[in-house]
């Protein structure tokens, strides 16, 4: 089949020229078009204006296809950029050409951890208020959420940093803040958000951990916004809270360098940092994982690495 490419200007000229057959490839529904000749409501996104959003959407003679994927020259919004995954994830993005929003309520140590790396602006913000968050977003592509605390009473808890505040309040006032131009949206959230009743994860669950997860997710996949959500298991590898940029890039997930991905919430196991932090970057990259849930383990093998065709065979075959 011919595969034809149009930028976000010739998007209204689609709709004259697609055939009555036509049926909806968007990967929330897929649903055929109401009648001939229109879109289906569900499947039109409103797109960003920004000059920076450089969406590109490919119709294939029989069917259109809206890929919301990170692409060169794109700007991430990293929330949680100072945590383990997101340190790893805001390296990686600055590797390999993109630029970064790293969001952090503490931006002295967020500079200790990144200084001034070209492509990179450290802003500061708090989610669990969410009255000034709609500012964050100006020159924004795609969005990764990766915040997190611990699931049992910990110092990390303190100045209201608990299960709820984070998993519910911060995450859902980012969902809600996002404006639905934006590209992607990627969530990190956690194996056992749909068996948190049932031996182990009930007893992670004692304080709520997975419950607020699993209503941040619902919030998300309700909220019109193109996502992914990724559901890895215990975290290891990290968190490299002293590291530099460089430092960080060449760490490795030791022998176990391989993933394991379910569409279903039925893995259990581990999760290297290295591994999800790629695992976020190549989903943003794919128009494959649009609108999908993953849940995601480290076994041991070298695994797919960097190599996009490696992940995009694993997430299709999951």
């Amino acid at each position: 089949m011919n595969l034809i490419t149009a930028s976000c200007s010739q998007h209204a000229a689609f709709k004259a020229h697609i055939p009555h057959a036509a049926v909806c490839k968007c990967a929330a529904s897929r649903l055929p078009f109401a009648r001939p000749h229109q879109l289906q409501q569900d499947c039109m996104r409103p797109f960003n204006s920004q000059p920076s959003c450089a969406r590109s959407h490919t119709r294939k003679i029989s069917s259109l296809v809206f890929a919301c994927t990170l692409e060169s020259g794109n700007c991430a919004l990293v929330v949680g950029a100072t945590g383990g995954v997101g340190q790893v994830l805001t390296g990686k993005l600055l590797d390999r050409g993109y630029k970064v929003k790293a969001l952090s309520r503490n931006p002295e140590k967020a500079n200790s951890l990144f200084g001034s790396a070209p492509n990179l602006e450290l802003v500061q913000g708090d989610c669990r208020e969410g009255g000034e968050l709609q500012k964050i977003f100006a020159g924004v592509d795609v969005v990764v959420c990766v915040l997190g605390t611990t699931a049992f009473p910990s110092a990390r808890w303190k100045g209201g940093n608990g299960p709820e505040q984070t998993d519910s309040t911060a995450t859902g006032n980012l969902i809600k803040a996002t404006p639905k131009g934006i590209k992607r949206f990627v969530l990190v959230t956690s194996a056992g958000v749909e068996r948190y009743n049932k031996l182990p994860f009930s007893i992670l669950n004692l304080f709520g951990v997975l419950k607020f997860k699993r209503q941040s997710e619902q919030l998300l996949m309700q909220s019109g916004l193109a996502y992914t959500i990724l559901r890895p298991g215990r975290l290891t590898d990290g968190p490299y809270t002293s590291y530099d940029l460089n430092t960080l890039l060449k760490a490795t997930a030791g022998n176990k360098q391989d993933v394991q991905i379910a569409a279903k919430d039925e893995l259990n196991g581990e999760t290297s940092r290295i591994a999800l932090a790629e695992a976020l970057l190549q989903a943003l990259q794919l128009p494959e994982t649009e609108n999908k849930v993953f849940a995601l383990t480290s076994t041991k093998g070298e695994g797919p690495g960097t190599d996009k065709a490696k992940w995009k065979a694993l997430f299709q075959t999951s």
